[in-house]
């Protein structure tokens, strides 16, 4: 069997400080890279072009579609689909060009080492992070709410697992962490209210304690140092703020006539 031709998919939106990074380490691993850009207001389009990606402008409508979106504007039907903070290891490039030239199954999942202030996050829950990024798009397609998206093959399509890391880089910075969660906690109360989901108050006291309880010591986030106390401490007050925003989206559902 010939080797296959294989697409890499981004969808990026304001990531001038991570997507050269990202395609600088595509190598010869990709016959095809297009970029689905929501709107961008720094220079990203400009950084992709000089690193010659196709650039797609399409207005964001949520991960799940963008991310089905980038997926139909590839030219190959194999597609490798990372984040623009995501980057390639050289170990990883050469077992994907191994994939290529003997596909055998529907789609791969990738081991995510994540890079938090400049330490790697080895416990917590945080590695190996596997992720589903590389696949047939044929045989599967991106699947969700409005948070958590993930790419699901088709019932019975086989799913294959690399050994090589994909690195992430997550956050500089406490105050991207503290930016990102607040993002985040307000699209998952949006989502648990679009599925009639109340909160009573003992929730709003436990699922903070056990988010953090679970991340520091059953998951080991300890081990982390500061970097694991940080994840473990804002993830439990991400789950808290999460839940006080539902609360208030049904109290204003039932306050109005």
């Amino acid at each position: 069997m010939p080797a296959i031709q294989l697409s890499v998919v981004i969808i990026t939106f304001n990531e001038e400080a991570n997507v050269a990074r990202c395609l600088a380490a595509l190598g010869d691993v990709a016959d095809d890279v297009v970029v689905v850009d929501s709107g961008s207001t720094d220079r990203t389009v400009a950084i992709c072009e000089e690193y010659g990606a196709r650039v797609v402008h399409h207005p964001f409508a949520g991960y799940v579609q963008q991310k089905n979106f980038a997926t139909a504007q590839a030219r190959y039907d194999h597609v490798l689909q990372l984040d623009a903070d995501e980057v390639l290891t050289e170990e990883l490039r050469i077992e994907i060009g191994q994939v290529k030239a003997n596909w055998q199954a529907a789609g791969y999942t990738l081991p995510r080492l994540t890079n938090y202030c400049g330490h790697w996050v080895r416990h917590g829950g945080w590695y190996p992070d596997r992720k589903l990024r590389l696949y047939d798009r044929r045989l599967g397609g991106w699947q969700g709410h409005l948070l958590h998206e993930r790419y699901e093959v088709a019932t019975g399509q086989a799913v294959q697992a690399l050994q090589h890391d994909l690195l992430h880089y997550s956050y500089d910075s406490i105050e991207q962490h503290l930016a990102q969660f607040n993002r985040f906690s307000t699209i998952g109360a949006q989502e648990l209210a679009t599925k009639g989901k109340r909160v009573a108050t003992w929730q709003l006291w436990l699922k903070p304690a056990w988010k953090f309880v679970h991340m520091y010591f059953l998951r080991l986030g300890m081990l982390d140092g500061f970097a694991g106390l940080s994840i473990a401490y804002l993830s439990a007050c991400s789950v808290f703020v999460k839940y006080a925003k539902l609360r208030v989206i049904n109290q204003q559902a039932a306050a109005r006539p």
